[in-house]
């Protein structure tokens, strides 16, 4: 007798009844569909439960850890399969790292998931393990933003940036607690059910009074500078060519599309990262080529630089004529494996032509320019670190991000840096440009709502007008502090609450 689809489903259900480490992990690709860009947040609902019900069956500390690792090496490579893309485009090289590309990422990143497991351990159920167990997330998500270089991705605060009005309600909250703390609310609402009808009902009250401050918020109108900024999304292909006749190709791609910008009335003009194919700090004939198009019209613009043979830099410039730069920025947090090598890797898998790759600058800045609010500028992943990228001695008054995520093709990579943006748009309370060589450009207000946007892989220049900065928000007051003591609150009162019990 044939079996049904039925009967097999019943079987792969009692398999997995005797797994409970694939469990974890299957449960930890089911909470990676509430990220960026699926925003699946049901799936969270029914994948933190079950997770929590795991580590109540894992009896030892050892089996506590590995539930714990395989939930979040699930998570992590879901969420981070596309670091293995911009291998793909050099895969004659680096062939052999396709396959570990994003798993060894995804390994050391779920190790980060064993430290809320651990620190419900001897907690008893109830709603003070849920607390203890978020605090104990958002902890460990903060300690992620700094050891080992840092890497913040995929945090759950960033589920809540669904397109449209009705992402923009729900991100208002990150102007208080930034994405830390929007965490650490998904993780209370994400473990609710556990409580059944109660906890159901909890969890409708608490959406419907997350929904109302945000709405109140947005009613908040935001006055415009009168200025209009063009950015500039060339689409150029990666890897770059560097043969002369495709760099000048590039070059006049930039001049022609910046005429554009000009004849649109634009009062500032942004290009990507490294969009110039020339030094444009030491090529004076490259800036007169500019400057005989823009004029005196302030270009941001994403070029290397070589301050000897030895020493690189990826930067921003302001141009303006052809005169040096009024404005020099150097990347200061350099992505590792791409733009520099960590001493502790004997490996060496960056272009040869950086030798040992980009020398930092020096950190946060702020630039001030004729005609033009001081801005802080941003390259690439610089926007992903929350509460570390704002010169606070010297408030900016808008946010310039520039970015080159060619590299990631159509996966969910481009799309999770592009919402990045957004939430630290609504954190700092300033509007932000975001120009990116390939997408997704766009011009959000300090609220976070996208007023011009151009989509992934296609070619053109945005104008859009640029908003006036919100005053400081209570997150740009107090930084990362503030998210990390609502944290220990929540483990204290998690653990009072047990007790109680």
């Amino acid at each position: 007798m044939a079996k049904s689809p039925r009967d097999y489903i019943r079987a792969a259900h009692a398999r997995l009844q005797k797994a409970p480490l694939m469990r974890a992990f299957l449960w930890g690709l089911a909470a990676a569909t509430a990220l960026p860009p699926v925003h699946f947040l049901p799936a969270l609902l029914f994948s933190l439960p079950a997770f929590l019900c795991l580590l109540d069956e894992a009896g030892s500390i050892k089996r506590t850890i590995y539930t714990a690792w395989c939930y979040g090496f699930g998570l992590a490579i879901a969420g981070l399969y596309w670091v293995t893309e911009p291998v793909l485009t050099e895969a004659k090289d680096f062939w052999w790292l396709v396959p570990f590309a994003a798993p060894a990422i995804s390994a050391a990143v779920a190790c980060y998931t064993v430290i809320p497991a651990l620190a419900i351990r001897w907690i008893k159920p109830g709603f003070g393990r849920l607390l203890v167990f978020a605090g104990a997330w958002v902890l460990s998500n903060i300690a992620q933003q700094f050891w080992f270089s840092g890497f913040p991705w995929n945090f759950w605060g960033t589920d809540w940036t669904i397109p449209g009005r009705l992402g923009d309600v729900f991100i208002q909250p990150a102007a208080w607690v930034s994405v830390h703390g929007l965490t650490l609310f998904t993780v209370i609402l994400a473990g609710l059910p556990l409580f059944g009808k109660r906890g159901l009902a909890a969890l409708v009250v608490a959406l419907a009074v997350w929904a109302g401050a945000g709405w109140a918020r947005l009613q908040t109108p935001v006055a415009s500078t009168g200025l209009n900024i063009a950015m500039l999304q060339p689409n150029f292909t990666e890897p770059p060519d560097y043969s002369r006749p495709a760099l000048e190709a590039n070059w006049r791609r930039l001049l022609a599309m910046s005429n554009a910008a000009v004849n649109s009335g634009a009062n500032a003009i942004i290009w990507p990262e490294a969009a110039s194919p020339w030094l444009l700090d030491s090529d004076y004939g490259a800036r007169q080529q500019l400057a005989e198009i823009t004029g005196t019209t302030p270009v941001i613009a994403g070029t290397l630089r070589m301050e000897s043979q030895t020493d690189f830099r990826n930067s921003l410039v302001v141009l303006s004529g052809p005169v040096p730069p009024l404005a020099v920025y150097d990347k200061w947090k350099l992505v590792p494996f791409g733009e520099y090598m960590p001493h502790w890797l004997p490996l060496k898998i960056i272009p040869d032509m950086l030798g040992g790759g980009f020398t930092p600058g020096t950190g946060p800045a702020t630039i001030t320019v004729s005609g033009l609010p001081p801005f802080a500028p941003l390259i690439c992943y610089e926007d992903v670190f929350p509460g570390e990228m704002i010169d606070e001695s010297h408030r900016p008054s808008w946010l310039v991000v520039i970015t080159d995520d060619a590299w990631f093709g159509n996966s969910a990579g481009p799309y999770q840096h592009y919402i990045n943006a957004r939430l630290r748009a609504v954190e700092e309370g300033l509007p932000l440009a975001r120009a990116g060589n390939s997408g997704i450009t766009a011009m959000f207000d300090p609220f976070g709502h996208v007023i011009a946007y151009l989509p992934l892989d296609a070619q053109g220049v945005l104008v859009a007008p640029l908003p006036r900065a919100l005053p400081p928000t209570l997150f740009s007051r107090l930084g990362l502090i503030l998210p990390a003591i609502l944290a220990v609150v929540a483990i204290i009162a998690g653990k009072l609450v047990s007790r109680r019990i």
